[in-house]
């Protein structure tokens, strides 16, 4: 099961590099704990162009995954892509190799993965890499990215009961 962190697992801040910034979105550890409580693997997909844009170090993004791993526990991965728009490189979302790193990391076939995120990069990510994604809409998500997504959440928790116990291993 693989989450995106801006928008997903935490209250997306822009260019966020200040961990006292980080704040968890509704159901957050709820959500994650029901998915270790399967067994599956727990990972994060991030784009983090912040780092390219020279808004953010490496260090600072380290300091809020940190952070992160305070408030929900530990993760299996953090995919991280450091690049910019411009960059073109293969892991920027919505292209699919955070999510085959992710997969590769966890020795899991992406088919069988799952990933969770807030726009339509995230979905198109998934759909890329051959994963299921699931859209959990937020104030930012433009209404064209709901209405082209296969499936839908109100919220994490939500999303995470609405997929079979340990869906994150079955194709």
């Amino acid at each position: 099961m693989l989450f995106d962190r801006d928008g997903t697992l935490i209250q997306d801040v822009p260019y966020n590099g200040d961990p006292a910034r980080v704040r968890l979105m509704p159901h957050a550890r709820a959500a994650v704990d029901a998915v270790r409580e399967w067994g599956v693997p727990v990972g994060v997909v991030t784009n983090q162009s912040g780092v390219a844009r020279g808004l953010v170090t490496p260090g600072a993004v380290v300091a809020v995954l940190r952070r992160v791993e305070e408030l929900l526990g530990p993760f299996d991965i953090w995919a991280v892509c450091p690049h910019g728009p411009a960059d073109r490189c293969g892991c920027r979302k919505p292209a699919p190799g955070l999510i085959h790193a992710a997969c590769a990391a966890l020795g899991t076939d992406p088919r069988g993965a799952v990933v969770l995120g807030d726009i339509g990069a995230d979905l198109a990510a998934a759909r890329a890499a051959g994963a299921r994604g699931v859209l959990v809409p937020n104030a930012v998500t433009r209404p064209e990215e709901i209405a082209d997504a296969a499936r839908t959440a109100p919220d994490l928790l939500t999303a995470v009961r609405a997929l079979p116990a340990g869906a994150g291993d079955a194709p």
